[in-house]
């Protein structure tokens, strides 16, 4: 396999007042990622954002192996980088030069620096989909197979605030660089997600939303407090969110999504809260 099975795009960093002066089209150019999953093939966006990526993996009959890419500037793809990968889709498997693990729908698997990975899918009539998330490393930490099931569970919200939901923390659990990644599941009836909302200057970060109906939609609000906006999202598409932007959702039904930061530190709890009132 060659690295014709992966193609790349690039996002450079957007500041706050430039964002404030986009129109629609504008902004789902800068900060809306589509197209993740394609049969056989390996597509990734490459940030200017903590230099993080973003992709996805939809292994068909062949193994899927995730090379370098022209913007990380080496040889291979994690010689100076870690990785996160979610299994959105059927099951599949995960093989580095540890072995080879099994990742049912929801599960993970960190892959740490310099490290080899490729992707399967068990059946490619129900292929695996392994939504990609990679950060700048500075040590080698050891490969780790968390399932959803082993995540640390937190129950937040209330039908009442239409947030009833449930936050699967995986990396928290794990060391790793600067990678932090998770899951949150909204409960039926519940549309509201991360409100009220807050930012961190100290990370970036990237939504992905999943379980959506191909009707539905979910309305992401981003932007600076005081000059907020949105972008329409469908099912199994990525978001980017600066660190000066807030990150929250309304869908026209609930959904689940999977949230990734990078930057100066994984403290999950480490936000600055954005008072409802004070936003428009």
């Amino acid at each position: 396999m060659t690295e014709s099975h992966i193609r790349h795009t690039i996002r450079h960093a957007i500041d706050p007042a430039s964002a404030a002066r986009m129109g629609t089209q504008e902004l789902r150019e800068n900060f809306h990622i589509g197209g993740l999953f394609e049969a056989g093939g390996i597509n990734l966006t490459y940030t200017h954002y903590d230099r993080m990526i973003v992709g996805g993996a939809m292994p068909a009959d062949e193994p899927l192996s995730l090379d370098a890419i022209r913007p990380t500037g080496t040889k291979s793809f994690l010689e100076r980088r870690e990785l996160v990968a979610v299994n959105i889709g059927g099951p599949g498997k995960a093989t580095t030069s540890g072995g080879t693990y099994d990742l049912g729908t929801r599960d993970m698997i960190y892959v740490g620096m310099g490290e080899q990975v490729s992707f399967s899918s068990d059946d490619p009539k129900t292929q695996a989909k392994f939504y990609l998330l990679s950060a700048p490393a500075h040590k080698t930490y050891p490969t780790r197979l968390l399932t959803i099931a082993n995540a640390k569970r937190l129950d937040l919200g209330s039908q009442e605030t239409s947030n009833e939901r449930s936050i699967f923390q995986f990396t928290t659990t794990i060391e790793t660089c600067q990678i932090v990644v998770g899951m949150t599941q909204l409960a039926k009836g519940s549309v509201w997600n991360t409100m009220p909302a807050h930012i961190h200057d100290r990370r970036m970060e990237a939504y992905l939303y999943f379980d959506l109906a191909q009707t539905a939609r979910v309305f992401h609000f981003m932007g600076a407090p005081t000059e907020t906006r949105h972008i329409v999202m469908a099912n199994e598409e990525a978001v980017l969110s600066p660190v000066w932007s807030i990150h929250s959702g309304c869908g026209t039904a609930n959904y689940a999504f999977i949230w990734a930061m990078a930057g100066d530190n994984v403290d999950y709890t480490d936000v600055d809260p954005v008072a409802l009132g004070s936003m428009r």
